[in-house]
């Protein structure tokens, strides 16, 4: 497998030489770009196509004025901290930062870089920024999920199995916020008020994977809760598959898992952030700094359902329900 893919927007081009360096300073500026997924995941594609697109729509385009180095780790920790140290390495005017892992692979290595991070569900928690307002130091970016989120998902499975008593929230210790602890402490009181045990189902391998969604479907009325995590992406078609046979419900974050074959997501429209994170890539290659730009709450969020799911799972879904969701899949 390649470890380097050097791109333009337009097309390829080669590393960054030394030479070529002190001849292209004043025209040609440089950007890394280090995300979790595979280079072959069509929805991180999806992704970084708007990106490139809401740059082009800057005046930055490949042919003229700008370079862009990528590097996917796959899921795989030690190709993602090699690739941090590389990219660092390399001093671009800027670094893409995609996810919470990605960052944190990142700020182990020396702060000399601007990072526009996207995909992080709780960058004070995790200590990226001391707060959003004003975040500080060389980082700043577009947080993933509001607090809030937490409750509102729970909320959601129950609408639409309600007889779902017992919900594990699954999540690898390893590539999740706060470990997953953050989620479940900030749903821990709602769960309550809707009659819901919670439950953390805690993975570190594909195995952990399987044997939590068995275990869950072994109870009488169990739910999943996917939490927001690069590993889960990952391996989200095994995921889809598992609750399927098990005719487990399961809620997402994301809208793409569902058009995939999940049950039901909500969370913000990843599109609209990585177009949005190309303008912070722009005002930083003007001169701003990481610093004076606040890290931004997610201003879209989306509710989607596939109906061909809950109907291979038994579930009826409410006409109310229905009528709220964004997009519905048949």
């Amino acid at each position: 497998m390649r470890r380097r893919n050097f791109i333009s927007l337009v097309g390829g081009a080669a590393a960054w030489p030394v030479a070529a360096r002190a001849q292209q300073s004043n025209q040609t500026r440089r950007i890394g770009v280090l995300l979790g997924p595979a280079e072959s995941d069509p929805e991180a594609q999806s992704e970084i196509t708007a990106f490139r697109r809401a740059l082009q729509d800057l005046g930055w385009t490949g042919d003229r004025n700008v370079r862009i180095a990528y590097r996917w780790s796959a899921g795989d920790p030690d190709r993602l901290r090699t690739f941090a140290k590389e990219l660092v390495a390399l001093q671009p005017d800027v670094i893409l930062a995609v996810s919470t892992p990605v960052v944190a692979a990142l700020l182990r290595e020396p702060r000399t870089v601007p990072i526009v991070f996207v995909r992080v569900a709780d960058p004070v928690g995790d200590g990226f920024v001391p707060d959003l307002a004003r975040p500080g130091g060389n980082v700043t970016g577009f947080a993933a999920f509001e607090p809030s989120l937490s409750t509102k998902w729970l909320q959601l499975l129950k609408e639409i199995a309600p007889r779902v008593v017992h919900v594990t929230a699954m999540f690898n210790p390893a590539t999740t916020s706060g470990g997953g602890l953050h989620f479940l402490h900030l749903a821990e009181a709602a769960a309550s008020s809707m009659a819901i045990q919670l439950n953390a189902g805690p993975v570190h391998d594909v195995a952990g994977i399987e044997n939590v969604i068995a275990a869950v479907a072994r109870q009488p009325n169990g739910g999943l809760w996917s939490l927001p995590d690069l590993f889960l992406v990952v391996h989200r078609e095994l995921i889809i598959e598992l609750t399927t046979r098990y005719r487990l419900p399961a809620i997402y974050q994301s809208r793409y898992i569902v058009t995939e074959g999940g049950l039901v997501s909500y969370g913000p429209d990843f599109l609209d952030q990585f177009g949005r994170a190309a303008g912070y890539v722009d005002r930083i290659l003007k001169g701003q700094k990481p610093a004076d730009l606040p890290v931004q709450n997610p201003t879209k969020y989306e509710l989607v359902i596939n109906l061909k799911t809950a109907k291979a799972l038994g579930l009826t879904i409410p006409e109310f329900f229905l009528l709220r969701a964004d997009e519905v899949i048949e």
